[in-house]
């Protein structure tokens, strides 16, 4: 029972921020900083008016596709490129692999900063600055958590599932897409799921790399901050719902996923 209420409570610390994003998008920006946790009225109900300004204001549609478009083909290039690398790595034991390995694991830990300069000059130079490019560069950011909890979960497959296929001919790509890559599904979906929550909702990268020409949902949201620190509260928090709607969603949908993914990929051999 304690631990019901506990568990209540903390649920409702963490929906309370949502909750009031939501509550202040249907109110006039003018009592917003005045009665930030009170509920719309008459008074101060302003309805979709909050929405259709900040739609126009920031071209919400031509951001979504953007965003739309970046966030579906990263997650399947991570997908893709770290399920492959992860099965060559654990199926094949060589120095260079085993290097190559702890190498993607370690940058898991290294901080974003720490490379954005370098990185952002190293797009531009590479003309990775556009929405094709920068497919490439969260592919590479991708990579360590990708290739960690692929190389778990391949583990605990069984060689002999490979070495059957390959007895009745299979080439390793036909091994890996017939018979490893159906066993992954747990661990893809996981990976698909992390990374599309990271990527939609991702500021610095876009900003840094692709600018204000191709403006994704987060980069486009900011934009609602006038000159002088003037910023249209109502405008910015109904973008902000909008933003949510589509990654609380697909969360919502694939969530039972998450827990038996990870839990796979924590399977050593």
């Amino acid at each position: 029972m304690i631990l019901t209420i506990v568990l209540a409570i903390l649920a409702a610390l963490f929906l309370s921020p949502i909750l009031i994003v939501v509550m202040n998008s249907f109110k006039s920006k003018l009592f917003i900083s005045n009665e930030p946790f009170s509920l719309p009225n008459p008074d101060t109900f302003s309805g979709g008016e909050n929405y259709i300004t900040g739609s126009q204001k920031i071209k919400f549609f031509n951001a979504f596709g953007y965003s739309l478009f970046i966030t579906v083909f990263s997650v399947l290039g991570i997908s893709l490129v770290t399920s492959m690398l992860a099965w060559y790595l654990t199926r094949v034991k060589t120095r260079f692999t085993t290097f190559a390995y702890y190498l993607l694991v370690f940058s898991m830990i290294v901080p974003f900063q720490m490379v954005m300069f370098t990185m952002s000059k190293t797009a531009n130079m590479l003309h990775l600055d556009n929405p094709i490019g920068i497919l490439v560069l969260y592919i590479g950011f991708g990579a360590g958590l990708g290739t960690f909890m692929f190389s778990g979960f391949i583990k605990s497959i069984p060689l002999s599932l490979e070495e059957a296929a390959m007895i009745d001919g299979a080439g390793p790509i036909t091994t890996f897409f017939l018979i490893v890559f159906p066993i992954l599904k747990p661990t893809a979906i996981t990976v698909a799921i992390l990374n599309t929550m990271w990527v939609w909702n991702d500021y610095l990268l876009p900003y840094l790399t692709i600018g204000t020409e191709y403006k994704t949902i987060p980069v486009a949201i900011q934009y609602l901050r006038g000159g002088y620190g003037a910023v249209d509260m109502g405008a910015m928090m109904a973008m902000l719902v909008l933003a949510m709607i589509p990654i609380i969603v697909f969360y919502l949908s694939a969530q039972k996923y998450i827990i038996r993914g990870v839990v796979a990929g924590a399977v050593k051999g």
